[in-house]
This record gives C-alpha cells, structure tokens and sequence, in this order.
C-alpha cells in the first residue's frame, strides 16, 4: 500500500512538473510574441515580378545584404510574371505593416490601385527598376533606359550599311522600361537611312518567343542586318535561331543585361555588344533608399519622372555599353571572371 501511494505521488509530481513546464511554455511563447509587436526593425517588403531573368537573382541578392547590414529585415515575394498575383501580394506586405514596399512591376499598368491603397495605409512605395503608371509611388529608381536603347543603336550603327535592315525584337509591352528603350533606339536610328524592317515583342519576357519571331521571318525570305534585343536572354534565343541558319555572326545582334551567356557570346563574336547595367549598385542604392523612407527622412534625388498623372521623384543611373574591346569593365566590377567569360575561347 505505501509503495503504491509512493507510486501515486510520484506521478501526481511529474503530472506538475509538467504542467508547469508546459506553462512556463506558454509564457514563453507569449514573451516572444510581445517582442515581435515592440519590434522596432524597419521592414521592408520587396515584390519581384519573376526570377526568369537571371539578373533579378543578384538585385534580391543586393538589396537583402545591404538592408539587413542597415538593420532592416526583407520580406521577399515573387509573382512569377502574374500581374494579379503580384497586386494580391502587395496587398498582403500591407497587411503584414510593412514600412516600405518595393516592387519590380509585372505590369506597369495594373498595380496603381495596389499602390495607392498602400499608401493610404501610410506605407512607403518605390518602383524598382520599372515604372508603375500613374500609382504615385514616393520613388522610381533605375537605369536611364532611353539611354540604353541608344547604346543599341549607336552599336548597330557602326556595324551596318547605310541602309541596313533592322528587326526589333524587344521585350515585354507590359513593361514601361521597353517603351522608353525603344524611344532611345529609334531617337537614333530614325535620323539614318537604316529600316525598321520588323518590331515584334516577347510577351512576359520570354525568350523562346525571340526564337520563333526571327525563325518565322528569316524562313519566309526576311532579311536583317541587325537584330535588336530586349535583354540577352532573348538575344540567346534569336542567336540560336541565326545559329540553326549557319547565320551566327553575320548579322549584328545587341541586348542589355550582361548575362554570363551574353558575354562569352560577345567574346565569341556571335553578339556584338550587351548594355551593362552595374544592377548591385542600383539594387544597393534602393535599399538604403528604403531605409531613408522608412525612418521619414528626405531622399536627395536627381529629379522627377512623370508617371502619366504626376511628376514622382527619380533616381536614374548610367548603364555601360560593352564589347568585346571593353570586357574587362565587367571583370573589374567583379560581375563575372574573367575565366567564365572566356571559357570556351582564348583571350
């Protein structure tokens, strides 16, 4: 009988012992909870239109390591090139008190709403890289594209006869940055005896459409002299499409972005020019910029960009046109080594 009480309070003993652990528990996870509401870090939310494009990796990238060392916390989404899905992702960032948002617009056109709502709440919004019409937004900061478009031209016109026939094969029409990217290149080219002879355009950014346009009009009896890309990556595929018509390296073909594909490619003499564009500096740049917004300082800006309703505070950078003559602009930034960029020839 006494072992048996014995036995018996022993286990009403460890019954407590864990009650009150499991309390202890309990209090602790209220303790942290209570933490994350007096969390005085800034956060930010940072909305990618995709990752298909290989330079979106090294902006997430930049801007993470540059906010987090300026004592911020980055909340990454991806709409994976859905428009409505990236306004039901800004949505969210709202709810969950962002500071700032930061968004790669999938379409340039579809998330003013999104924007405004966001800003009602009292959250700060930059456009990264790509404009987002009449939203607004409290910065727009990239490239200056007109620029780009005429880094293109200015290569193709160095490479071309007089009367050179030219296919634009361009980007997405969702994005604002291949408007003002073309506005650069015909600001050029339109001043020459060259031809547009064809524009077509990669809806969504997808490169395989570059294929197919520039097969479909070389097999009908086309003619280019020089192709005109929206990024590397569709310069890849329309490259590809020269290649299957022992074509590669007669006709001129130029892109932006600097892709390692795109470099080897200007080294081996199949594309004759890439638009850099230093994007961790740019990316950089946004963080601390964000940062800035997020504690209700002023941005020192360059200017103004008018977003079809408002002048928006603006912060363009110069890209960098390269050729095979200036590669090792790319190497000294550390973008690429040199020995990815000349792997398959020598230097």
């Amino acid at each position: 009988m006494r072992q048996m009480i014995e036995r018996m309070g022993g286990i009403l003993g460890l019954a407590f012992c864990m009650a009150l652990l499991s309390g202890c528990r309990g209090r602790e996870m209220q303790t942290a909870g209570e933490t994350a509401q007096k969390d005085d870090r800034i956060h930010i939310g940072l909305s990618f239109d995709s990752f298909i494009i290989e330079r979106w990796q090294r902006d997430r990238d930049a801007f993470v390591a540059r906010a987090s060392e300026l004592g911020a916390e980055v909340n990454v989404q991806c709409a994976n090139g859905e428009a409505k899905e990236q306004a039901a992702q800004i949505e969210y960032l709202i709810e969950k008190d962002m500071d700032v948002i930061v968004i790669i617009a999938t379409d340039y056109n579809a998330l003013s709403e999104p924007v405004r709502k966001a800003k009602r709440e009292g959250v700060r919004v930059i456009a990264y890289d790509r404009l987002i019409k009449d939203a607004d937004v409290d910065l727009y900061i990239t490239f200056d594209n007109e620029r780009v478009g005429e880094m293109m031209a200015e290569t193709i016109l160095a490479r071309t006869p007089e009367e050179g026939k030219i296919f634009m094969m361009c980007g997405s029409p969702e994005d604002n940055n291949v408007s003002l990217v073309m506005e650069g290149f015909h600001g050029m080219i339109d001043r020459t005896d060259r031809v547009v002879v064809e524009t077509a355009y990669a809806d969504n950014w997808l490169s395989e459409i570059g294929f197919y346009q520039v097969s479909a009009y070389l097999d009908k009896g086309g003619e280019a002299d020089a192709i005109m890309c929206g990024n590397d990556d569709i310069a890849s595929q329309v490259i590809r499409a020269l290649s299957e018509r022992r074509m590669a390296g007669e006709v001129c073909v130029v892109g932006q972005d600097a892709d390692l594909g795109a470099c080897q490619r200007v080294v081996e003499g199949t594309q004759a020019m890439t638009v850099y564009k230093p994007v961790e500096k740019l990316a950089r740049r946004a963080a601390e910029c964000a940062v800035t917004l997020a504690k209700g300082e002023d941005l020192k800006t360059a200017g103004t960009f008018f977003d079809g309703a408002q002048e928006v505070p603006y912060i363009g950078l110069e890209p960098v046109a390269v050729t095979a003559a200036n590669m090792d602009v790319i190497i000294e930034d550390g973008f690429h080594m040199r020995e990815d960029i000349y792997l398959n020839v020598g230097e």
